[in-house]
Parts: structure tokens; sequence; C-alpha cells
């Protein structure tokens, strides 16, 4: 099986993943750069992630743009994925998603989301908000184009994940198994940081040193890693499809 298999293989993994952590719904997407054409990327048709397949995976370009036109509906955001890929060539995988627990700190400027747990420290020190209003005006929230993919991603800069006022997230990551488990850790460190304030008094967010500490030596494929993947993947019912580099 080619490289080309196991990646596509990995994407419906992801896909399944997501769903199944409840990061995605009936929405949202993951995608993952080609693995021979670092200009193109893969991501599911328009389908809701619990029911990707292997057979649904197209390929597009930078500009988000099919490379082959067999007429299935694509991902509306697409244009995410492909502005983010433009902008970052260290990034291998690209998730949007609109995770409940996310979406007050895109909204409310008091508190700022911020790592409080160990699991939560992919996300990164800092967390931008992206306000599709600042400079295209009154929309539907969506990002419908690549001028608008381009300004997330500028927004995004060099950090893990930006929210997207009154509407989810991106997430960036240097290979998949990163990204689904950044996006899987994002909400629940939501979910604590929310709770923290409701108990009151001070929050003690983790420190860019304990950041370094969890992420120094990271790889996707070490034992603590993989253990995750392949417990998410059996869960989502695709523990079947895994195949470890190397096996």
């Amino acid at each position: 099986m080619s490289n080309y298999d196991d990646i596509v293989r990995d994407l419906v993994i992801a896909n399944r993943i997501l769903a199944k952590e409840e990061v995605v719904d009936a929405y949202g997407h993951v995608s993952i750069r080609h693995p021979d054409n670092p200009n193109h990327f893969l991501i599911a048709r328009s389908v809701a992630p619990e029911l990707v397949g292997a057979e649904d995976i197209v390929e597009l370009d930078l500009d988000g743009q099919p490379l082959r036109d067999d007429k299935r509906t694509l991902y509306l955001e697409r244009f995410i994925h492909a502005a983010i890929f433009a902008a970052r060539p260290e990034i291998m995988a690209v998730v949007h998603a609109h995770a409940e627990d996310t979406l007050p700190f895109g909204i409310a400027d008091a508190t700022k989301l911020r790592p409080v747990i160990h699991s939560g420290s992919f996300i990164g020190a800092e967390v931008p908000v992206w306000d599709i209003a600042d400079n295209f005006g009154e929309t539907n929230l969506l990002v419908t184009n690549i001028e608008q993919g381009r300004d997330l991603a500028n927004c995004l800069g060099g950090n893990n994940v930006a929210l997207m006022r009154g509407h989810g997230f991106a997430a960036a990551g240097r290979s998949l198994i990163e990204v689904v488990r950044m996006s899987v850790y994002l909400p629940r460190n939501a979910r604590a940081l929310i709770r923290a304030k409701q108990l009151g008094g001070g929050i003690k967010y983790l420190s860019q040193g304990e950041i370094d500490a969890r992420n120094r030596g990271y790889s996707p494929y070490s034992t603590e890693t993989w253990r995750a993947w392949e417990y998410w993947a059996n869960k989502a019912g695709v523990g079947h499809l895994l195949t470890r580099p190397g096996e």
C-alpha cells in the first residue's frame, strides 16, 4: 500500500475521531497536506465527518480549488485549509470546528483562552481571536473565499490555534495526529477554564516553561501519543484501519 493510501486512511480515522469526541458534528473538517505535492492537500467532500470514507477524499490546490472536477460538492470553508497550508509550509494538517466550549472565548473580552491543564499545553501560550467583520464587514461569518481564508491565516500567524468570533476555531499542526490531539484537548481546556472562573479567585495558567516542557521532544508516534490515537480510533470504531509506521 502506498504512502498516499496510508494518508487517506489516516484522514478517515481523523474524521471519525473528531466526530466521536464531539469536536465536530455535522459540520467541521480536517485536512492533510498531500504527501507527494506540498502545494496540494487532501480533505473530504462535503459530508458529515462521522460518515467520511476513503472514497470521499478529494485533492485541492492552495487556492481551495479541486484538481479534478468530478461534480462532487465541496466544503464551503475549504479556503481556511488552503490559506493556512499556503502561509505555513511546516504545517501538515488543519482542523476547522465549532466545538461549543470554545465559543465564549471568541465573543467575550474578559477572559482569554490560554492553557490551564497539562494536555492543553499544545494549544500554545496565545490563542488569537479572528473577527471576520474587521476586514469584510457584515457577512454570514463563514469563510467563503480565499481572501477571507488568508486573513484568518494572517491572524493565526505562527500560533497553533485561532478562534473565530461567533463561529469556532482553526487549528494547525505538524502532523495529523498532532492537530487531532490539539483539537480534542482544546475544548477540554476551555471547559476547565470556564469552571475555574466560576469558582472565583485567580487563575493559574501554564507558564511558558511548563508549555515548553510538555512540548519538548513531542513525537506523533511516541508511546504516549500513539496510545491516545489508538484509543480514540477504537472508540470511534475505526481501530481496524490503524497502521503504525514501520509495521
